[in-house]
């Protein structure tokens, strides 16, 4: 093996020291989920935002609590309602009468961890507040600009939309999100654990904070290190592409994709694939770290013709015929 992907295998196992217990923390309040718990950990470590979409019930809010409780970071939760203003989000301009000055009251958008919990319950232009800082990692607040604190990261819940009273979310903010996690019900012997554990009228929900700031950044530093070869390289690049293109890769798609992935997805295919990597104790990345996150990072990304629509044929199937259909190198 190549002394340089040996030295990043060891850098990997040195960085990733607090994984496990962190992991293991969380186990103590959140059941199940395992699936879910390594999402968010991987957004954490590619530095993307996430946002999980299921029923209500499925511990979606506490699991995203319970992270942000683990590490020695700022958290603000955000609860989005119909009557939500962008600068309920964002901050605000104060008139001073007083002074005859202006003074600048910042939001509660300025934390390392933010949950945006039920973010389609408010209307496009509350979630379009979230633009700016959720690309540029900035917020402009009249006339200056305010740089968000490093790490930022939002966190983002939303019932299905066919639920009452929700929006669906504009595809420019959908765009910005790293994966989408679909939160499926516990298992039947999940659930019996969460009956022993959380009926009573005060569950347990306290955890120790573990990680540090640093530890997260410094982890972050090495996933950006993380070996991809040329051919891993092309075979992201060609999944995207067959999204946009299937009939150039003899995909049989005709007519059911309206339009495919944009290059972020590239970006976050591989960031979201090195993370997986780094989770594997692994200083490279295998065609197997492409596909276990692809389908979180394509399936809000891509959207389905009428006709498709029509058949029952969802994005999420689109993306699985995509990987399907595509030769691995």
């Amino acid at each position: 093996m190549n002394p340089s992907v040996q030295e990043l295998d060891r850098r990997v196992q040195e960085a990733s020291t607090w994984v496990k217990p962190l992991t293991q923390e969380m186990s103590r309040v959140v059941i199940g989920q395992q699936g879910l718990v390594r999402s968010l950990i991987i957004g954490l470590l590619g530095n993307g935002h996430v946002l999980l979409e299921g029923v209500p019930g499925l511990a979606k809010t506490l699991t995203v609590r319970t992270l942000s409780s683990c590490i020695h970071a700022d958290f603000s939760r955000i609860q989005f309602t119909p009557d939500l203003l962008p600068a309920d989000l964002v901050g605000t301009l104060i008139y001073n009468p007083r002074e005859g000055v202006f003074t600048t009251r910042k939001g509660p958008i300025f934390a390392n961890f933010i949950l945006a919990d039920e973010i389609n319950r408010a209307p496009a232009k509350v979630q379009s507040a979230l633009l700016e800082a959720m690309q540029e990692r900035q917020v402009t607040i009249g006339e200056e600009t305010f740089k968000l604190p490093d790490p930022f990261l939002v966190l983002a819940t939303q019932n299905p939309l066919e639920q009452e009273g929700t929006y669906p979310l504009p595809e420019a903010q959908l765009d910005r999100f790293m994966l989408k996690v679909v939160v499926g019900y516990p298992t039947r012997s999940e659930e019996r654990s969460i009956l022993d554990a959380m009926a009573t009228s005060s569950p347990k929900t306290h955890v120790d904070a573990l990680v540090t700031r640093e530890q997260i950044l410094e982890a972050r530093n090495v996933v950006n290190a993380i070996f991809v070869d040329d051919r891993v390289k092309d075979y992201i690049v060609d999944l995207v592409w067959a999204t946009r293109e299937p009939a150039n890769y003899n995909l049989k798609l005709d007519g059911l994709i309206r339009y495919g992935a944009s290059p972020r997805a590239t970006i976050y295919l591989t960031l979201a694939a090195k993370a997986h990597a780094f989770l594997n104790g692994r200083g490279y990345v295998t065609p197997h770290d492409v596909k276990s996150v692809g389908t979180e990072v394509l399936r809000h990304r891509v959207a389905v013709s009428y006709e498709a629509e029509a058949e029952s044929i969802s994005s999420e199937e689109i993306v699985k015929r995509v990987f399907e259909g595509m030769p691995v190198p």
